[in-house]
């Protein structure tokens, strides 16, 4: 009877104990779906990205992130791209990329023409849309601007009579879209003086500076052609102007012109070409404590064990104590053709209220021969082993009556100037696209868009492999004896354990 009663006892115990552990099994199972969504939501909100790609094809440059954070309203993307569009998919990665740095103030609707005709007809008829050509409509405030498929890409059609498909040949995605915007936003185009008739690159079609005008235009800024000798005074729309290698020096009714100008808070940007003879620019430029020396700067390069070169192509660095070269500190660049050095005298302009600071410096190496024109290689060597190592300067910024706080916006006279002017020139600045960036953050200071000044839009590369004679010597050892000796040696373990 005894062992009855106990069992009576134990049963309802049993039942007690299964019951709170299947309610401690069920609260863990809630409590795991709850932290897992909680975890999503959390996700969903707050969550980053990564390009691990080789050439980052879609990742957006600091210029177009930090204008991004300037936006203040909402800004609506609609696309009007079929999916047989060559870049179709290059375009939704990469305005995927604009709305997650818009951080919510990008709405954007990807509508095909073929398949959804009404809703295309009421936005063609709302943007007034007149072409066929595949398109991108930016509005933002009441205010909408057309970026077509041919802006976004360069086509390489070369092998449709071969029966292949068109090829993109370099996406410009950014460069456009991010221009579209710029204008939108800011509304009215910023002018730029192009001064000519010193034999300046002229702003035609197929010009040498062809690349470099198409990129500033995209920054929404529009040039404009001065000839100093037809005008009483600079334009008052044109708050800065761009001087770029000219070939003969300035009369002196221009440089009273430029004088004027720079005196009422004017804005320049000068790349002087040092074998043109141009003493009142240079004199222009000392008087604010920036020399222009009459030199070349020159460096030996070994080519062989015993074997030394002369080049006169510089290959300089950016400084990053400037808002301009900031972003490309010890970033390196090629300057080619010939270069003079500059030397700052900041004593002699401090006292004006001139500040000057250092922007580009030649590399470690690299001398200044004053007697330029001789072909005497042993003085040339001569003359670079007396040099002193001093830093070389080849490019400077200059202002007056600014502040030395940044976050401080002053009506202020400022000029960049560069002791080279080829290195912005077609052949040049598509090989280096540091140069791009450079006059980029340079007309952005000038303009007071400090906000805009970073690096450009990336300018796409094949990707190469090649192989010098010692790395081809390697290669053979590797493909003719090391591979075949690892499954050798496996082998031979195997055997040697088996036989064991």
């Amino acid at each position: 009877m005894a062992e009855e009663t106990n069992a009576r006892q134990t049963r309802p115990r049993k039942k007690i104990r299964r019951v709170r552990i299947g309610f401690n099994v069920l609260a863990q199972i809630v409590l795991v779906l709850f932290l897992v969504a909680m975890v999503n939501s959390i996700a969903f909100k707050h969550y980053a990205r990564w390009d691990f790609s080789r050439d980052q094809k879609y990742a957006l440059s600091d210029k177009t992130k930090r204008f991004l954070d300037t936006l203040k309203g909402k800004m609506r993307i609609t696309v009007f791209f079929p999916p047989n569009t060559p870049i179709a998919t290059d375009v939704q990665n990469l305005l995927t990329e604009y709305q997650y740095a818009g951080k919510g103030k990008i709405d954007i609707e990807h509508l095909d023409p073929e398949r959804n005709l009404s809703r295309a007809k009421e936005l063609f008829d709302k943007y007034k849309v007149v072409t066929d050509e595949p398109l991108l409509v930016v509005d933002y405030e009441g205010r909408n601007k057309t970026v077509k498929a041919s802006e976004m890409a360069d086509i390489d059609q070369s092998g449709m009579a071969l029966g292949e498909g068109p090829r993109v040949a370099a996406f410009k995605g950014e460069q456009a879209i991010t221009s579209a915007m710029i204008d939108l936003v800011e509304g009215k185009k910023k002018t730029l003086g192009y001064v000519l008739g010193h034999k300046e690159p002229p702003l035609t079609e197929g010009s040498a500076i062809s690349v470099l005008k198409t990129f500033i235009e995209n920054e929404n800024i529009q040039f404009k052609e001065l000839n100093l000798l037809d005008l009483d005074a600079i334009p008052e729309d044109v708050r800065t102007v761009m001087i770029i290698g000219p070939q003969y020096d300035f009369s002196d009714r221009e440089m009273k012109l430029l004088r004027n100008f720079w005196d009422k808070q004017g804005r320049i940007l000068l790349l002087l070409d040092p074998a043109a003879k141009t003493p009142k620019l240079g004199a222009f430029v000392s008087e604010l404590g920036v020399r222009v020396n009459d030199d070349r700067l020159m460096v030996f390069l070994r080519t062989g064990i015993q074997e030394l070169a002369l080049t006169r192509d510089v290959q300089a660095r950016f400084l990053g104590d400037s808002p301009i070269t900031r972003r490309l500190a010890d970033v390196r660049a090629l300057f080619l053709g010939g270069t003079s050095s500059l030397t700052l005298e900041p004593d002699r302009a401090r006292a004006a209220n001139i500040g000057i600071e250092r922007l580009i410096q030649a590399e470690k190496g690299y001398f200044a021969e004053t007697d330029y024109n001789t072909d005497n290689q042993a003085k040339f060597q001569a003359d670079a082993k007396r040099d002193d190592n001093t830093p070389i300067t080849i490019g400077a910024a200059i202002e007056k009556g600014g502040s030395a706080d940044e976050r401080v916006q002053v009506n202020s006279s400022r000029l960049v100037v560069v002791s080279n002017a080829t290195f912005v020139q077609d052949n040049a600045i598509t090989q280096d696209q540091q140069g791009l960036d450079f006059i980029s953050g340079s007309v952005n200071w000038l303009l007071s868009r400090e906000q805009l000044i970073g690096i450009a839009p990336k300018v796409s590369k094949p990707l190469t492999f090649s192989l010098n004679a010692d790395a081809l010597a390697r290669l053979r050892w590797i493909v003719l004896v090391f591979m075949p000796l690892i499954p050798a040696l496996i082998g031979t373990v195997v055997w040697w354990q088996r036989r064991v």
